[in-house]
C-alpha cells in the first residue's frame, strides 16, 4: 500500500451523516402523514373511504360499511384483530359535508369537506374529532367538550341522549384513551350490549348454554347418585340373599324354598310356645 498514489479513507470521510434521534418536527410530520393515511383509506380493502358510508369500531377506526359486509361473510378471511364480529360492533358515521370553493384557491381547501356542525372546523388528520354512539353524528373533540361542560348530555344534531363514556375518539393514539375505550367494551358485554349499544345476542347464547351445562351436569350428577344408591342397596340385599351365593339356578331356587319352609315352621313353633305358656298360667 503506498506509492501509488491513492489514499485511504477515513471513516469521517465515508459515513455522511451521523446517526441520530428524529426530531420533534419530524415525529409530528410521521404522525400526521399516518393520520392522514387512517383518514383516507380503508384498512380492510385499501380503497379510499367514502364519508357516507363509513362506519367505526369501539376503537374509533374507520372503514367502508361494504368492506366491513365482505370480511363478515363466511367465505371471507377472518379479522378478529380488529373485534368486528357483526355490525353491531359497528357504528355508521355520520359526518357534515360542507361545499368549499370550487376552485380550491383559498388555503388549497377542497371542494367538498367533512366539517364539525358546531366549531365549522374541517374534520382530518390536523383536528381530533369525536362520535357519538348510538346516533354517530361527528365533532371536533373540543367542541363536544364544551358541549359536555354545559351538562347537556344531548347529541347537537338529532338530540339523542349519551352518556360521557359514549363519546369515542376516532383514530386514537393516546394509550390511556385505548385502555378507557377497552374497559367500556368490557363494561358493555356485561350488560350483553354491543359497542352500538344494541343487544349482544351471542353473549345471551353464551349464557344460556352455560346455565344449560350446569343445569345438566347437576340433573346428571344426581341421576349417578341414584344409580350408585340402588346399586348399593343390591348389593346389601344379594348379600343377605344365601340363595345369591350359589351358582347353580336350580340349587338356589330348592335351598330358598327350604329355607322359606324353615322360616315358616320357626314362627309356628313360637306361636305354639306361645300359647301352652298362656294355658299354664291359667
Amino acid at each position: 500500500m503506498g506509492n501509488d498514489g491513492g489514499s485511504i479513507p477515513k471513516r469521517r470521510e465515508l459515513v455522511r451523516e451521523a446517526a441520530r434521534l428524529p426530531s420533534a418536527s419530524e415525529l409530528k410530520a410521521t404522525a400526521l402523514e399516518s393520520q392522514t393515511h387512517a383518514w383516507t383509506m380503508c384498512p380492510l380493502s385499501d380503497a379510499p373511504l367514502d364519508l357516507a358510508n363509513t362506519v367505526s369500531d369501539w376503537r374509533g377506526r374507520l372503514y367502508n360499511y361494504e368492506a366491513v359486509l365482505q370480511c363478515l361473510m363466511p367465505s371471507a378471511a377472518e379479522f378478529a384483530r380488529t373485534g368486528v364480529r357483526s355490525l353491531k360492533d359497528v357504528v355508521r358515521l355520520k359526518f357534515a359535508i360542507r361545499k368549499g370553493d370550487d376552485d380550491g384557491s383559498k388555503g388549497g381547501a377542497r371542494p367538498e369537506f367533512a366539517a364539525c356542525p358546531v366549531s365549522l372546523k374541517e374534520l382530518g388528520p390536523a383536528t381530533k374529532s369525536v362520535y357519538l354512539v348510538p346516533c354517530g353524528h361527528v365533532f371536533a373533540e373540543v367542541a363536544m367538550k364544551e358541549i359536555s361542560e354545559t351538562g347537556d348530555k344531548q347529541c347537537p344534531e338529532c338530540s339523542t341522549n349519551f352518556e360521557e363514556r359514549d363519546v369515542i375518539p376516532i383514530l386514537s393514539t393516546d394509550e390511556a384513551e385505548i385502555e378507557k375505550l377497552a374497559k367500556r367494551v368490557d363494561e358493555l358485554k356485561t350488560l350483553g350490549l354491543a359497542h352500538s349499544l344494541k343487544k349482544d345476542k351471542s353473549a345471551g347464547k353464551k349464557k344460556r348454554k352455560a346455565d344449560g351445562d350446569a343445569k345438566e351436569n347437576g340433573a346428571s350428577g344426581e341421576a349417578r347418585k341414584e344409580k350408585d344408591k340402588s346399586k348399593t342397596d343390591k348389593s346389601k340385599d344379594d348379600k343377605n340373599d344365601i340363595s345369591s351365593r350359589i351358582n347353580n339356578p336350580m340349587t338356589a331356587s330348592l335351598t330358598a324354598k327350604v329355607l322359606a319352609e324353615q322360616e315358616e315352621r320357626t314362627k309356628r313353633r313360637k306361636v305354639i310356645d306361645g300359647y301352652k305358656r298362656s294355658e299354664a298360667v291359667r
